[in-house]
């Protein structure tokens, strides 16, 4: 009789040999009677179970773990509830093109709608979510189904897969012979396309002549890790550059080609605007607040993207950094690319730009006492360094910071993305700082967004995963607030959107955290820098002025 321990193998383990080969490391979960043969497998495949306390944060983890790493995440959660919970992690990274893997439990085939514990239709609820959702219906199956659903992560722009596994089929054990085992690398093709040739040899045409161009380095700059073709580009090109969501810190800050706050001038005012791996979504006016009369590019990664929601003068379907290396090397050594043409150019929008710093000035600098936000925002970004992976969690007080704060390298900016998810500060400040414990992690919170995901606070404690955590706390869900206020009269401002005064520092020396409160504009500095060397997990709460809201805020601009 041969050995069954070794010519079997039970479905958690086909499951954790798939996560290997894809190349994960860890996975975030939080435990349920459906899932632990998955753990099993984990640790004989050296894979760490990182547990966290709720399902909404290991989706989010996952989520970020991907964007830091550029390597697929993966959250293992049980069946009914664990599924729910998730859901609005995989909603977000639907949203924010960040490739990861949810592993649902499910009550066993056998007792298929019977009403088992936790049963629910879960393939039928992430399939709008999800680039693939799917049931794995044999334990000989598990690892091949695995590997399928990372291969479908990265069709088109990346996005989030979905696998629920039966009870029945995941602790059961099938003979080896039978069960296929995907080979690391041998079954993911590359997605990375230089678009077409023609349309390349248009667009270096376009850039060569354009008397005014602008672009705007979007989040797949980074996804597909395209920082120095683009800093080649604009440099080459003497393009002038804005960045949004992960592309912030492509270019460095004080570069003579890195603009942030100008960037309605100039797509008023350029001939030629190209759109890096940005949708016209909301954040962009769906296309509207460009010119009319400029020639528009887009280049994406999902050709349904391009030439959504306005129509566009040239659409390029490809790899962010691989096309934009292909036009400036089409466009090298004709007539200087441009390049001489444009200073005037430049010198506008720099002028434009230093008359927006100007105008907030007095706000940044501000002595006030409740702190005015920009002063907040303004001593986080002079905090920063080179290391720093800033992350905003939040609503009125990210807002803010999106205009005053600049990451010095490129990756290191995280935000939620276009789904707006608050909750998500925790989970990505878990998941950098165990994939990259090299970096500095800041974080700041709306003390309303915090208050989603904050009692993971013990989990970076637990995992001894130090950081500088920052509360912007006025008390309110503000954004909110000034739109009730605008709408409804002052009367009516704090219906439904006002916190109680809570000392989230107190909460975090509670926890086993580093903790201080701040009230004083010259104190933040200090206290910064106090978390910074504490060495553990870190809360400054910061109260800040309920009165003062973000521009973003008083334009109401994401409902327009």
């Amino acid at each position: 009789m041969p050995d069954d321990t070794q010519d079997v193998i039970s479905g958690g383990h086909l499951v954790a040999k798939a996560l290997k080969a894809e190349g994960v490391d860890r996975i975030y979960t939080l435990c349920g009677g459906h899932i632990i043969d998955i753990y099993d497998g984990c640790v004989d495949e050296g894979i760490e179970v990182v547990d966290v306390r709720h399902e909404q944060v290991a989706a989010h983890a996952a989520d970020g773990y991907a964007r830091i790493t550029g390597r697929p995440g993966c959250a293992v959660v049980t069946a009914g509830p664990g599924t729910t919970d998730a859901v609005t992690g995989v909603a977000n990274a639907f949203r924010a093109e960040s490739p990861m893997l949810l592993i649902g439990g499910q009550g066993a085939l056998t007792q298929h709608k019977m009403g088992s514990l936790q049963d629910l239709p879960h393939v039928d609820m992430m399939t709008p979510i999800t680039k693939f959702a799917a049931t794995v219906p044999d334990t000989a199956r598990a690892a091949d189904m695995v590997s399928m659903a990372f291969r479908e992560c990265y069709h088109g722009a990346p996005g989030p897969s979905f696998l629920e596994i039966p009870r029945d089929v995941l602790d059961a054990k099938v003979p080896v012979s039978r069960a296929r085992v995907p080979k690391a690398g041998a079954y993911r093709a590359s997605t990375r396309s230089a678009g077409d040739p023609e349309a390349i040899e248009k667009l270096a045409d376009l850039l060569v002549h354009a008397e005014k161009p602008a672009i705007l380095l979007g989040s797949q700059v980074w996804t597909t890790r395209g920082t120095e073709a683009a800093i080649d580009l604009v440099r080459t090109l003497n393009i002038p550059a804005y960045m949004n969501g992960a592309g912030r810190g492509t270019l460095p800050p004080g570069d003579p080609h890195h603009f942030q706050l100008s960037r309605r001038y100039a797509f008023s005012h350029a001939d030629v605007i190209v759109i890096v791996g940005t949708p016209f979504d909301f954040r962009m006016g769906y296309g509207k607040r460009l010119s009319p009369d400029a020639t528009v590019v887009q280049i994406d990664l999902d050709y349904r993207t391009v030439g959504k929601n306005r129509d566009i003068d040239l659409g390029i379907v490809g790899d962010a950094g691989l096309v934009l290396k292909s036009v400036a090397d089409a466009a090298s050594g004709r007539l200087n690319g441009g390049a001489s043409r444009r200073k005037e150019w430049l010198d506008e929008l720099r002028a434009a730009e230093q008359a927006a710093i100007e105008k907030r000035l007095p706000s940044l600098k501000s002595d006030a006492s409740p702190i005015h936000p920009y002063r907040l925002v303004s001593e986080i970004n002079d905090f920063l360094t080179e290391d720093s992976v800033y992350i905003g969690d939040g609503g009125d007080i990210v807002t803010f910071s999106g205009q005053v704060v600049q990451p010095k390298s490129p990756g290191h900016w995280m935000d939620p993305g276009p789904l707006g998810t608050l909750g998500v500060g925790v989970p990505f400040v878990l998941a950098a700082k165990q994939a990259r414990p090299d970096k500095e992690v800041v974080a700041l919170f709306g003390d309303g967004a915090f208050s989603l995901t904050g009692w993971d606070f013990e989990t970076l404690v637990r995992y001894d995963l130090p950081f500088v955590g920052i509360v912007g706390n006025n008390s309110s869900m503000n954004q909110i607030r000034y739109g009730q206020a605008a709408k409804y009269g002052l009367e009516r401002e704090r219906v439904g959107n006002t916190l109680g005064d809570v000392h989230y520092d107190k909460f975090a020396q509670m926890l086993g955290g580093y903790g201080e409160e701040v009230r004083d504009p010259a104190d933040i500095g200090p206290a910064l820098q106090r978390a910074r060397e504490s060495g553990k997990p870190s809360l400054i709460n910061v109260w800040v002025d309920p009165d003062a809201y973000a521009p973003g805020t008083m334009n109401q601009t994401m409902y327009k």
